[in-house]
């Protein structure tokens, strides 16, 4: 596949990030109360740095390394966050990653996108396995991976050491047999 394609849920449609989503991204992902719920985000997250992420994106899913997708609600088109995957081809596995902005924050939104996303992992590249990993104090995370049908696999003990402290990562995972049913 040579371009990423957008997904369509009830609510929702995933498309790919352009760079004219820079300035929502740098306002909803600087957001402190978000980064702190997230493996990957900064704080402060700074000018420049969604830009620079976004500019990856096109590369990384040519390469087959990446999938990244903005959220944005169906009717209005307002981006509300991302979800992706980091494909590992070698290993038939993705981790998936994801990230909604406070105000939109227990809609089911996420739980939503991550369906789309896990189907698309499934089906499109052909991942065996998909899995992902929350803070332990973030258990709304751990429900959305629960709504969609993974499995807790275990607790990796201060496995993150995020703002000065370790952290506990929770991890799940599905199988495509899993999924299949």
């Amino acid at each position: 596949m040579t371009q990423q394609p957008s997904l369509e849920t009830s609510r929702l449609l995933l498309r790919p990030f352009t760079l004219a989503d820079a300035s929502d991204v740098l306002r909803l992902a600087g957001e402190r109360a978000l980064a702190a719920t997230t493996l990957n985000i900064p704080h402060p997250y700074e000018a420049g740095m969604a830009e620079e992420w976004i500019g990856g994106h096109e590369a990384a899913f040519l390469e087959g390394s990446d999938v990244t997708f903005a959220i944005t609600l169906r009717d209005s088109l307002e981006l509300i966050g991302a979800i992706g995957l980091g494909i590992a081809a070698q290993h038939a596995r993705a981790e998936i990653g994801y990230w909604i902005s406070v105000p939109h924050w227990s809609h089911g939104y996420c739980t939503e996108a991550a369906r789309a996303v896990v189907d698309y992992g499934f089906r499109e590249p052909g991942m065996n396995r998909i899995f992902a990993m929350h803070f332990a104090r973030n258990p709304a995370s751990g429900r959305v991976m629960q709504k969609i049908g993974m499995t807790r696999e275990g607790c990796l003990r201060q496995h993150i050491l995020k703002w000065g402290a370790y952290e506990d990562v929770v991890e799940y995972g599905i199988l495509r047999s899993e999924w299949s049913r």
